[in-house]
């Protein structure tokens, strides 16, 4: 039986948060560790695939460009799709790249199973915030939307170390058969638990599109792309920078990245209360907040113990972000939020792209110790304009 999304919410409504978002938690948790855990696995597929671990690394630019060029059109071509039998596709989908993974012969195998992968990750974050939504009341959304992003933070603390130990004693193939095996039980839990939910009427694909033209969502999405740019500018280059500024060993640096992922689940589940209480106020201040844990870090850095602190306060603060900035962005584009939510996605694996591309620049014309005040500076970009547009909001009010 198809539910109204009154009825849904005043359900919802008479619990904390219901156990149909652990289905979705799941599915991120098994996304981000398909994403992630092949960059410990690069020597083991080069080696057995015959190919240079330069060749290898191309695995990593296929899938992120997937995500933010495939993602999008995957859900503007579902959109008639209902939100619960698409969710099925797209588990279904993920499940069939990895275990195409597993069984991949050679390289041109492996990299088109990758791109099947990378197109289920974007349109399943991006339908998977609106049921998310949808699934609360309205003052629990950016709570409930923090609650299944914490999947793809957790991915980082358990799962990508998990899945590379397996792919280092069991050979790469069995992290993909671990994963493929979390997507089948993810997709039991999408049939058990996830409503049937009565969906309104279909928006044309031109509608789509012309949703995202509003210059008030695209500003946003230069938000998203600034700031992710802010934190991967540093963020890539964290291992040089903790081993030849910090002085720690290589292997004490596994240990201090844990720590970070920690703090990115804490302040991804705290930035979600945060932005169901003061949604731009919100926003606005996780973003001084990191401009400033940046331009501190360009002096802790020196010292092991600061540096430490830095780099979990650091953490929390750059994903507390994210469940705001996912609300914000559905909520300027009602006539398609789920495209709107995806390509949030796209835009902030761009920001992940750009990043990476100005730290090495960084550190090729000036020095790998401005990583962090450079950051702060892409990060004040996105402070800037978030101020502008929240300004523009009571004006208009």
């Amino acid at each position: 039986m198809e539910l109204t999304q009154t009825q849904i919410r005043n359900e919802a409504s008479k619990k904390p948060f219901p156990i149909s978002l652990i289905s979705l938690t799941m599915g991120a948790f098994a996304i981000g560790m398909t994403e992630f855990v092949i960059m410990g696995l690069l020597p083991n597929v080069a080696a057995d695939l015959g190919v240079s671990i330069s060749a290898a690394g191309q695995l990593i630019t296929m899938y992120a460009l997937g995500v933010a060029v495939g993602a999008p059109i995957l859900t503007v071509l579902t959109h008639k799709i209902p939100q619960k039998k698409l969710l099925v596709f797209l588990m279904l989908l993920f499940i069939a790249g990895n275990i195409l993974s597993v069984a991949a012969p050679n390289y041109t195998v492996l990299m088109g199973a990758r791109l099947i992968t990378a197109l289920t990750h974007g349109t399943f974050f991006g339908v998977g915030a609106v049921i998310a939504s949808k699934l609360v009341s309205p003052d629990k959304q950016a709570g409930a939307v923090s609650i299944m992003m914490a999947g793809l933070t957790i991915a980082n603390i358990i799962g990508v170390p998990l899945g590379t130990f397996i792919g280092q004693h069991l050979g790469w193939r069995a992290s993909f058969a671990t994963i493929a095996v979390m997507g089948a039980i993810t997709l039991v839990g999408i049939l058990m638990f996830i409503p049937q939910m009565r969906q309104d009427k279909p928006v044309s694909v031109m509608q789509q599109i012309s949703a995202l033209t509003s210059h008030k969502l695209l500003l946003f999405l230069l938000i998203a792309v600034l700031g992710n740019a802010g934190l991967f500018a540093v963020f890539t280059y964290i291992t040089p920078l903790l081993v030849q500024v910090t002085g720690f060993a290589e292997h004490s640096v596994t240990w201090i990245l844990v720590l970070f992922g920690c703090g990115v689940t804490i302040g991804n589940i705290i930035g979600g209360k945060l932005a169901d209480w003061k949604l731009m106020p919100s926003i606005i201040g996780i973003y001084l907040t990191i401009c400033v844990l940046l331009t501190f870090f360009t002096f802790t850095v020196h010292s092991p113990i600061a540096s430490v602190v830095t780099i979990f306060l650091w953490g929390a603060a750059s994903f507390a972000v994210f469940p705001g900035m996912q609300v914000r962005i559905m909520s300027l584009a009602q006539s398609a939020p789920a495209l709107a939510s995806t390509t949030s996605h796209s835009a902030g694996n761009l920001g992940n792209a750009t990043g990476a591309f100005i730290g090495g620049t960084v550190i090729t014309h000036l020095s790998i110790t401005s990583l962090p005040w450079v950051g702060a500076l892409l990060v004040a970009s996105a402070l800037i304009l978030s101020i502008v547009c929240y300004r523009s909001d009571r004006k208009a009010r």
